[in-house]
């Protein structure tokens, strides 16, 4: 087993859960912290390097401070907010956090596991860029290419004004579809005649299929004429399709070979093989009397059978270890131990601010994200406002509909990872560990 799995030590533990290291003593914090990622590595037998663990300090943050997540954690699941969930954060590119709450199953009465597999949604949306941008890297497209160049059904698109489809003015680019101006929509935001069209012919059912999602897409009319506007949407859908089309491989297929390979995101897939289904959380809402619902049991979900439309904004499960592994290549500026995905260059396209101001802030339902614009695959955080007064300037995230989110700040080298799963979103964990995990960093 590598060395950086033992934060300097070469010797091994001698068994899965009783460490023995020669290294000088650690705070309990960071043996369990250590524990957990050996055990995922015992438990996968991988060979891959892993990030490093070190005691808070090493990176300039206080242990005492991050304590604090701990005791915000244990209390939402002491109150039933949570069923369980993970809290994972790295600086300077080592781990010096990765706390585990509750449970991942009520029924069942089992623990969360470090390892637990969690649905992401639209976490989805930053894998399926990146795997847009690979290709764009190769000379594949432009960001100003019109997607009716390689999607012909694209290429006389409607858009609904005035209660009536007109031809629309602009086509609508490649950008557009990764900056969400592209005229799609979801069929949540609104009662529209267009949000019904979503409702009704269900584009990105998980039944179908890419090409099938594109007919359908192209029969309803845009909601906006394309750049005209921020809304998210099917556009990362689309981009999944695009994928297909420049790289001519599936979507799964590049998405396992050129991203998930050379990261090492082993977990990180459409569906949840049976050799894993005893990881795999329960998904949760509330019941309207302070407790939490089951709404997706793990044992009869749908993730437990291959998806024929693979969904590239909001069909991925993922563990914490994978997602954190992605998001240090990113931070890395799209290399991690020596495995580059992106140049430097076009990873600042997407964690830095694409829209114009006039399109900004963005919002998601009524209340508007002040100081906050998307980039290519992530919100980025220009200014500060009302919203998110925890955050800071430079930021760059996102989440996921069962209530999982990250977030990266670039000038602190810091990256947060929260895994939970109940629905609808909630910002509740973000925001209540996002201001203690800053205010923990001291040089």
């Amino acid at each position: 087993m590598p060395p950086m799995l033992f934060a300097g030590s070469a010797k091994p533990p001698a068994d899965k859960f009783n460490l023995s290291l020669t290294s000088p003593p650690m705070e309990n914090m960071q043996k369990r912290i250590l524990q957990i990622l050996v055990t995922l590595t015992l438990w996968s037998g991988t060979t891959a390097r892993e990030l490093s663990v070190v005691k808070p300090e090493e990176v300039g943050m206080s242990s005492a401070k991050l304590a604090k997540v701990d005791e915000v954690l244990k209390g939402f699941v002491a109150d039933g907010k949570l069923a369980g969930g993970i809290v994972a954060i790295a600086r300077k590119g080592k781990v010096v956090h990765f706390g585990t709450y509750g449970k991942m199953d009520l029924e069942r009465d089992k623990a969360m596991k470090p390892d637990s597999i969690f649905r992401i949604y639209s976490m989805s949306k930053a894998i399926t860029t990146v795997a847009a941008l690979i290709l764009f890297d190769e000379g594949k497209y432009e960001l100003a290419d019109p997607v009716s160049k390689y999607i012909p059904e694209f290429e006389e698109l409607s858009v609904w004004k005035e209660g009536q489809a007109e031809p629309t003015k602009r086509q609508m680019t490649v950008r557009d579809l990764m900056r969400h101006t592209s005229g799609l929509s979801y069929g949540f935001v609104g009662n529209s005649a267009v949000e019904k069209r979503y409702k009704k012919d269900k584009p990105i059912d998980r039944a179908g299929d890419l090409p099938t999602m594109i007919k359908k897409l192209s029969d309803i009319p845009l909601a906006f004429e394309p750049g005209t506007k921020w809304q998210y949407s099917v556009s990362i859908d689309v981009l999944g399709r695009l994928v297909e089309i420049w790289s001519g491989q599936s979507f799964e297929d590049f998405l396992a070979e050129r991203i998930c390979k050379p990261l090492d995101m082993k977990d990180t897939a459409f569906d949840v093989p049976k050799g894993k289904v005893d990881r795999f959380t329960a998904n949760y809402a509330p019941n309207g009397s302070g407790k939490l619902r089951l709404i997706d049991d793990p044992a009869k979900s749908r993730y437990l059978t291959p998806a024929g439309l693979a969904s590239g904004g909001g069909g991925l499960v993922s563990t914490t270890r994978d997602y954190l592994r992605f998001l240090q290549m990113v931070l890395n500026s799209g290399e991690l131990h020596g495995k580059r995905l992106l140049k430097k260059k076009t990873v600042r396209l997407m964690t830095r601010n694409q829209l114009p101001k006039k399109l900004m802030p963005i919002r998601i339902g009524p209340i508007p994200r002040v100081g906050v614009g998307f980039g290519l695959g992530f919100s980025t955080r220009v200014s500060m406002g009302p919203w998110d007064p925890g955050g800071k300037v430079g930021e760059f995230g996102w989440g996921g509909a069962a209530s999982t989110h990250y977030w990266v700040s670039p000038k602190d080298e810091l990256i947060v990872v929260t895994m939970e799963q109940v629905m609808p979103y909630s910002f509740m964990t973000e925001w209540a560990v996002k201001k203690l995990i800053y205010d923990s960093i001291e040089n």
